[in-house]
Parts: C-alpha cells; sequence; structure tokens
C-alpha cells in the first residue's frame, strides 16, 4: 500500500510538473527561454512525455464520452438453464469523470424478488494497458466485480470479462458481458457465465437501453 501511495504522489508531482512545462514551452515563443523543468533523479523527458501520454484521453475516452446520458433499461434475467426469464425495468445514468478520463454508470431498478436495485460501476481506457477497464458494486452484494474490456474493429461491440467471487461456490467466477451499439441511442448488454450449479456457460442476463 506504501508502495502504491508514493507511486500515486510521484505520478501526481510529475503530471503537475509536466503542466508547468507545458505552459513555459508555449510562452516561450515571447518570453525568454524557458528554463529546464526539475526531473527526478535518472529521469528523462521521455519519462515526462511517457507520463503526460499515460495521463491524456484520446479516441477511446470520446468512445466512453459517448454513452454520457439517461438510458431506460428493460431486462430479462435467466437463473437457471431452460428457466422463464425474470423481467423488470430500470434507469441507468452515465455522467463523466475526472475531465472526461472515465465514466459514472448508476443504474436503479427492481430486482424481481429481492427489492431494490442499485448499481455504480466506472468505466475507463488504460492508455498504458491499452484496454478498457471498469468496476462495479451495488446493493446486493459486498464485492467489487473488476472488467477489462476489447472494442471490435467496427467500433460497435465492446466485450468485457469480469472476475468476481460467487456467494454460493466461495470461488471466482467470471462473466462474459458483450455490450452491443444497435443505434445512436440504443444498445443492447448481454451477460454470459456458468451458474452454481452448472458446467457450461449460459446467457444470465440482457439489457435492452434506449437514450433519453
Amino acid at each position: 500500500m506504501k508502495k502504491y501511495l508514493l507511486c500515486s504522489a510521484l505520478f501526481a508531482a510529475l503530471a503537475a510538473t509536466a503542466s508547468v512545462t507545458a505552459i513555459a514551452l508555449a510562452d516561450s515563443a515571447s518570453t525568454a527561454p524557458a528554463a529546464e523543468p526539475q526531473l527526478p533523479p535518472g529521469w528523462t523527458m521521455q519519462d515526462m512525455q511517457s507520463m503526460m501520454e499515460a495521463g491524456t484521453p484520446g479516441e477511446m475516452h470520446k468512445k466512453l464520452a459517448s454513452e454520457v446520458g439517461t438510458w431506460q433499461a428493460k431486462t430479462q434475467m435467466w437463473m437457471a438453464p431452460g428457466a422463464p426469464p425474470m423481467e423488470s425495468a430500470g434507469v441507468s445514468k452515465v455522467t463523466p469523470l475526472m475531465d472526461g478520463r472515465f465514466i459514472q454508470v448508476e443504474m436503479g431498478g427492481e430486482m424481481p424478488g429481492m427489492g431494490p436495485y442499485k448499481g455504480l460501476g466506472i468505466y475507463g481506457f488504460d492508455n498504458v494497458a491499452q484496454k478498457f477497464v471498469a468496476i462495479w458494486l451495488d446493493n446486493h452484494g459486498t464485492g467489487i466485480m473488476k472488467g477489462e474490456g476489447e472494442l471490435s474493429d467496427d467500433g460497435k461491440v465492446l466485450t468485457w470479462e469480469f472476475t468476481g467471487n460467487c456467494p454460493i461456490t466461495k470461488a471466482p467466477i467470471k462473466i462474459r458481458e458483450v455490450e452491443t451499439v444497435t443505434g445512436p441511442n440504443t444498445k443492447t448488454i448481454e451477460s454470459f457465465g456458468i451458474p452454481p450449479k452448472g458446467t457450461e456457460e449460459m446467457k444470465i442476463m440482457r439489457i435492452e437501453l434506449t437514450r433519453e
């Protein structure tokens, strides 16, 4: 934890230094030449450039930003193979975070037989790992699901793999989630996983979303 905090603090300090340096360089045309920025021992300007690139939003972040808005959701859930789906409705509110680097997804609705449902997700694109990343938590559990996603070449299908722990088997689980854009203001999300008492993957959820 101490190493993580130290790394975070160093990143913030370097990012701030980089911002100041960029401003100084921009003003150099009309003022005296800017002094070289103070770098940690052993660091180079290329290291600084890498830090700046890691924190700069790009095209994939614009893709995430295109999701901002309020979406009406129609949900189907399957608890076991061959069982009829449980149907419900809800609302998904997507807002930008951290100056366009992330989005926040707040889902609310009614879970059949389980009462009100509230979910919260943070989604981003990691410039270093070159992958979409996410976390998800809700009021029906105490764990946090973590996900990584890959975008199709045509930009319409985002396939996620979420990992967490099954409350029944107490073992790690994986959930495959496929998010498909079907129109300017419509999309579907389908989730697949192996049920606690099963051995084969099955569809466990389908959400149809329409933006207001």
